[in-house]
């Protein structure tokens, strides 16, 4: 099985490249602002799947550049998904629990209502939109909290920071699961390959770590893996503001991909070990 994969230097499509079978392609082969090159690459790849690991990810750059942000995260896994279903294969979006407004503290499921509360989150959910409309066989899997040992992300950030300070405040009041980027495009992979013999499991569903904690929780357990004396106090948002707002309730449910793929939601404390010794911290 051939799978082709957006994306090649972000966290997911880092560790789907390290996997047998994935062919990887970077912005010079297939640059998202470009949807008809998108799809044209899939026509010439002819592949088994292809995995859609490539999306603008800078939440305050979208506010200002919300059209751009939305061809890259909307149009282009539209263009993607009518590729692959005109081709009979699937097709396997990631997205993310942006799409939703953070009220309450349930779990959000794969059917609930959404409301974005900003421009990166309203041009990941057009995405959403858009692979649904082109039919075929698909899935769309929300995460969130993305971490890894590549590229910019919170457990580098905190690491760096525990080291130039005695004592952080970390937002508390936002509440959800980090996932391991390794998780997700393992995910992914296995969603792809169900999918090829039961394309009736098509649908949005959740992936996330566990167990459920806050930013300044998470902030204290890198440090406690990490070997690494800074004290952390937890503050509200709006103590540390952002050009875009981040939902307070990230939770996601994941029966759904639990029961129609076997997938477990990982263990995220585990997966920051396995993210330390990479970086050689531990």
């Amino acid at each position: 099985m051939t799978i082709l994969v957006f994306g090649r230097n972000g966290q997911v499509a880092t560790e789907l490249g390290r996997l047998k079978g994935i062919a990887c392609l970077g912005r010079e082969a297939a640059d998202l602002a470009d949807p008809a090159a998108c799809a044209a690459a899939i026509g010439a790849a002819n592949p088994d799947a292809v995995i859609n690991a490539a999306a603008w990810t800078a939440v305050d750059g979208a506010e200002d550049e919300e059209a751009l942000a939305t061809r890259i995260n909307g149009e282009a896994p539209g263009a993607m998904a009518r590729a692959c279903a005109g081709l009979g294969i699937p097709f396997v979006q990631i997205s993310t629990d942006y799409v939703f407004d953070g009220s309450g503290d349930a779990p959000w499921r794969p059917g609930d209502a959404t409301g974005p509360l900003g421009a990166y989150g309203r041009s990941k959910l057009a995405g959403e939109r858009a692979v649904a409309a082109a039919g075929g066989n698909w899935a769309v899997l929300r995460t969130s909290w993305v971490v890894s040992a590549h590229g910019s992300n919170f457990v580098k950030t905190m690491l760096r920071l525990g080291r130039e300070r005695d004592a952080l405040g970390v937002v508390a009041d936002q509440i959800g699961a980090p996932t391991p980027a390794r998780a997700i495009a393992a995910a992914c992979v296995k969603m792809a390959e169900t999918l090829l013999s039961e394309p009736e499991k098509t649908g949005i569903y959740h992936f996330s770590g566990a167990p459920d904690t806050s930013w300044a929780d998470f902030a204290r357990e890198i440090f406690a893996q990490a070997a690494i004396a800074c004290t952390v106090t937890g503050i509200p948002s709006s103590g540390y503001p952002t050009r875009a707002a981040r939902p307070l309730n990230s939770r996601l449910d994941c029966s759904a991909t639990e029961t129609n793929f076997a997938i477990s939601r990982p263990d995220w404390r585990a997966g920051l070990a396995d993210i330390l010794r990479d970086l050689g911290e531990i």
